[in-house]
């Protein structure tokens, strides 16, 4: 299915230029020039996703993009600016930008910071991922994956932790210390397992380190089903 992006550019060269790009890889734009008739496009629910401009001639691509999500857009925006302070970014991001890109810009970087965007908002968008007993899978929409019994558990107690790291030496006591023989350093290869089955599909999570504390989930904790 063909994307469809709403483009908001005063210059009618880049306009041009990116449109043609994003055509190049199977994105349908459109084009806007002015921020009065691009605000109600915003926020119409029917793009995929944004591209707008910091500098409109004399309007203001960061009040634009303030403007539509008070107004509840909740399609991905990206900024295009020739400014590039900290400054500059941050308030493009605090206006509620999701991403912001300095030019000139390599394109294929453009297109591939569109796509991020473009799965984070579908993730949001559909269920969690559903961590099942008794088959021991892990599943998102089609995707799914197969865990051994031990990654099974290991995950499931990082579900259960929710967003409070815990450290080695508690993972350890809980999993593995009745084996006797294993050492702390197990965890870290079963969690090393774990991301690797984790990389074959967006689950819309990952396993996160957290430095001298230990591990937790980061992203849409999945459901897990005993059942």
């Amino acid at each position: 299915m063909t994307s469809r992006l709403l483009i908001v550019e005063d210059d009618p060269e880049i306009t041009s230029a990116l449109v043609r790009g994003l055509a190049l890889h199977g994105y349908e734009a459109e084009a806007e020039n002015r921020a009065d008739r691009a605000l109600s496009r915003l926020t119409a629910g029917i793009y995929s996703g944004a591209i707008v401009d910091v500098m409109l001639g004399s309007d203001s691509g960061v009040e634009l993009v303030r403007t539509a999500r008070a107004h509840g857009a909740t399609l991905p925006i990206l900024m295009l600016s020739a400014l590039s302070g900290v400054e500059d970014r941050a308030t493009g991001l605090a206006a509620g930008a999701d991403d912001y890109v300095v030019k000139p810009f390599h394109f294929d970087e453009l297109v591939a910071r569109l796509r991020v965007q473009e799965h984070r908002a579908l993730a949001q968008r559909v269920s969690p991922a559903r961590l099942i007993r008794t088959s021991r899978r892990l599943e998102m929409g089609p995707d799914s994956v197969t865990l051994t019994e031990r990654e099974f558990d290991l995950l499931a107690l990082l579900i259960r932790s929710g967003v409070d790291p815990q450290p080695r030496s508690q993972l350890h006591a809980t999993l593995w210390a009745a084996e006797g023989a294993s050492t702390e350093n197990v965890v870290d290869v079963y969690v090393g397992y774990l991301r690797r089955k984790l990389e074959t599909a967006d689950f819309g999570f990952e396993i996160k380190t957290v430095r001298n504390r230990g591990f937790c989930i980061s992203g849409r904790r999945p459901e897990l089903l005993e059942s």
